[in-house]
């Protein structure tokens, strides 16, 4: 199969999408549940506050789960804390599930024409398939009484507990406001008929007349049905005219008290990262004034702050099972090979996030690192296993191996598309725990693991590519070069980081070719064996009986070895960057550019051994426009002329060559080759290609980017750069020996022309 086979065939394949076994009743008779304190620290002022919660589970979590939430009003952080393991009754279990359901389905869906179903599901003895609980919490943990059961016991919707009609069959409200006074007011009327004051006091109610659900905090009891209600219009009205006039609703009982009512809270995606999201303004009708008589109660008593807590709990509970699959897949890992080395859960969670999730981490930088190291890994191994196949040959090999095909494929094999995070959280698709989840789950032995699948999804083939470069990162950032070697080889690619002998065959006086001392002083490095120095510097056209091979199988080794150092180096440097500051860093210092440019300044080109005019003409010509080149010249693309793509691949074949003398010592390299490319990029001297940097500045303001216009006379390639922005024309045409100089200095000029008209 071709590869272009190779990538419809994995585009168009549904991949499963797993969830963890930990939070699956797997029919055990046991239930014994490990209870664990979830503690909201919340990091904004509002006048409800967050409380925890309790997870309850049938299996343990690894210690130290702690992460950030970003809510509408502020950061929240959500810390797991061990509080013990307890035996729970099965009517226990079953009050927890009705109580979690009920309230998680209000504050997902937003209305209750699910409740019912949702209740009535627990009365036929449904075994929910996903099976943990999310309980309030108790003040005073970590000790038996974590949970505050008193909430859970109080799902009241449909609400025959509360009611004294006679359908009902029951008097347990009459029995209660008995033996009940609270402040004075003994019960009121409802919808479900007279309720105790103390059950009304912090509730969730419904109110039929207008289809809403809200939390009770109190009563105003200075309003009832004759109080004056302001509209909009600056006119005034009673109560119980508002509700005659607008609803049709005839007001019986206008001595009780309005109850303080608010909007129920929706569940977020706390998930999706914005740095720039700003705080979220209360609606100006957030509290409002409900007739008693009119409200459904759903669950009593419950607290607002209660209520507000759970709305944080979708986002929770998501980030818990995405935690899970990462340590799934490490197990996994694990089976087929002993890791010494300690992988953070949450890396491997990194590395399996697209940044189509919107989350604080997304794959990116592990993606670059991992692709680096790949790229670095299978080329030495070539280099050291074909040692007469010339450059040509070990790119194709290199390309073949370490293509978005071939890596698809292995991924596919390690099934690796059920773990991927590649979708933004919608509370609204979460699976709410222990409602008919049944039904949604398939079992699966994957690699010799119990999994349990939640549905088919389709995954294009360069995300998968794309994690599996960002897992090799991630083990190669935590567990070091051994553990990547690992991963790589669970994957199915075999390299080998043993230095075997080397044996050139190649004897000659390198001083007669090269000057060695200059070029050590000039590398910080003394060579074992100089031949190396004469065959990094060695052109194609300059073949001598004495040098049989010119640089090009020490610039494709090179080639490698500087991407990983210099991306190693930057990630290692700015760990804190955002991924896609850290990729732009390695695209401005890895590229052969910039790498021209540094052979330039400290004169390389003196040193190349080469018989070839054209390129003698070339050197010239970038000599002649050197002295434009400021000293903190960083980026070979600020030039306005072609670089000889010799120049920078003879500072790769001098990486080489300083890899293979010194027994692969990657260290070395970075040394020696660092000083000739400073000054290094950091994050405030970055700057983007022109290219894409006009590119993304006509994506962001809106303005249209016409598709470039190339002409060619004789060796020459000119290239006009269009743009419509406010209903102007910036257009520029630059003229290059190659299309990319010419394409970039046109980009640069429109661009310089957009940011003047912009002051």
């Amino acid at each position: 199969m071709d590869n272009v086979d190779a990538e419809k065939e994995a585009y168009d394949d549904e991949h499963p999408a797993y969830f963890p076994v930990e939070l699956v009743n797997t029919l055990s008779e046991s239930n014994v549940y490990h209870f664990y304190v979830i503690q909201l620290l919340q990091h904004f002022s509002y006048d409800v506050r967050v409380q925890g919660l309790v997870l309850a589970m049938r299996s343990e979590l690894e210690p130290g789960i702690c992460f950030e939430l970003q809510a509408d009003r502020g950061m929240l952080t959500a810390n797991f804390i061990y509080a013990g393991s307890w035996s729970l009754k099965e009517e226990q279990v079953n009050c927890c599930r009705k109580f979690q359901s009920t309230l998680l389905s209000v504050l997902v869906e937003h209305n209750v024409t699910k409740l019912v179903e949702v209740l009535n599901s627990f009365n036929s003895g449904n075994s929910p398939g996903i099976d943990y609980l999310i309980l309030p919490l108790k003040s005073g943990y970590p000790n038996e009484g974590t949970v505050d059961w008193e909430p859970v016991a109080s799902v009241l919707f449909p609400s025959a507990e509360v009611s004294n009609s006679p359908t009902s069959g029951s008097n347990v409200s009459n029995e209660h406001i008995k033996g009940c006074c609270f402040h004075g007011r003994s019960s009121l009327v409802t919808k479900d008929g007279p309720v105790c004051s103390c059950l009304l006091q912090n509730s969730v109610v419904y109110t039929p007349h207008n289809g809403r659900i809200y939390c009770i905090s109190g009563f105003l009891n200075s309003l009832n049905a004759n109080s004056k209600l302001n509209m909009r219009d600056g006119s005034s009205v009673t109560y119980k005219q508002y509700y005659k006039e607008r609803y049709g609703i005839n007001w019986r009982c206008e001595e009780q008290s309005l109850l303080k009512g608010r909007h129920i809270f929706q569940a977020q995606n706390c998930l999706f990262w914005d740095r720039h999201r700003k705080q979220k303004e209360e609606p100006s009708k957030a509290m409002v004034e409900l007739p008693p008589e009119l409200c459904h109660l759903i669950i009593a008593p419950i607290s607002i702050d209660t209520v507000y807590s759970y709305s944080f709990a979708p986002s929770i509970i998501h980030r818990l099972e995405s935690l899970l699959m990462a340590a799934n897949l490490k197990r996994m890992h694990l089976d087929h090979c002993v890791q010494n080395a300690v992988i953070p859960t949450i890396k491997v969670l990194e590395a399996l996030t697209t940044k189509r999730c919107h989350q604080e981490f997304h794959l990116e930088s592990l993606e670059t690192l991992g692709d680096s190291f790949l790229k670095y890994a299978v080329g030495q191994q070539l280099f050291k296993s074909y040692e007469n196949h010339h450059e040509g040959m070990l790119s194709i090999e290199r390309e073949r191996i370490t293509s978005n095909a071939t890596l698809c494929k292995l991924g596919c094999e390690c099934n690796l598309p059920g773990f991927i995070r590649d979708e933004q959280f919608n509370p609204k698709n979460w699976i709410i725990p222990g409602y008919k989840s049944q039904s949604l789950l398939n079992e699966e032995f994957v690699s010799g693991r119990k999994m349990y699948v939640v549905g088919k999804r389709k995954i294009k083939m360069k995300r998968v590519a794309d994690v599996v470069e960002a897992l090799i990162g991630a083990y190669v950032s935590t567990g070091g070069e051994t553990a990547g070697v690992m991963f790589l080889d669970w994957l199915g690619i075999k390299v080998d980081f043993r230095v075997s002998p080397y044996e050139r065959g190649i004897h000659l006086n390198s001083e007669k070719f090269v000057n060695i001392k200059q070029l050590e002083a000039l590398l910080g490095y003394s060579f074992n064996d100089p031949s190396l120095l004469v065959e990094a510097l060695t052109h194609g056209s300059f073949m001598l009986p004495e040098i049989p091979r010119c640089y090009q199988r020490l610039e494709y080794l090179g080639d490698s070895v500087l991407d990983y150092v210099i991306t190693v180096h930057l990630y290692s440097t700015y760990p804190r960057l955002s991924p896609g500051v850290i990729t732009d860093m390695r695209s401005a210092s890895v590229n052969n550019d910039c790498y021209a440019l540094a052979a330039v300044k400290v004169g390389l080109h003196k040193h190349l051994l080469h018989d070839s005019n054209a390129l003698q003409r070339d050197i010239a010509n970038t000599l002649r426009n050197s002295d434009k080149f400021a000293p903190a010249f960083t980026y070979g693309w600020e030039s306005e002329t072609s670089f000889p793509k010799v120049l920078g691949d003879i500072i790769e074949s001098l990486a080489g060559a300083v890899l293979v003398d010194s027994g692969y010592n990657k260290q070395k390299v970075f040394d020696s080759i660092r000083p000739l490319l400073e000054p290094l990029v950091t994050p405030e001297t970055l700057q983007l290609h022109p290219v894409r940097e006009l590119h993304e500045a006509c994506q962001k303001e809106n303005y249209t980017l016409k598709k470039p216009t190339v002409s060619r006379d004789n060796n020459r390639i000119s290239v006009t750069v269009e743009v419509k922005a406010g209903g102007k024309i910036y257009r520029h045409t630059s003229c290059a020996d190659k299309k990319e100089t010419a394409k970039r200095v046109a980009s640069r000029a429109v661009l310089k022309s957009l940011k003047q008209a912009s002051r």
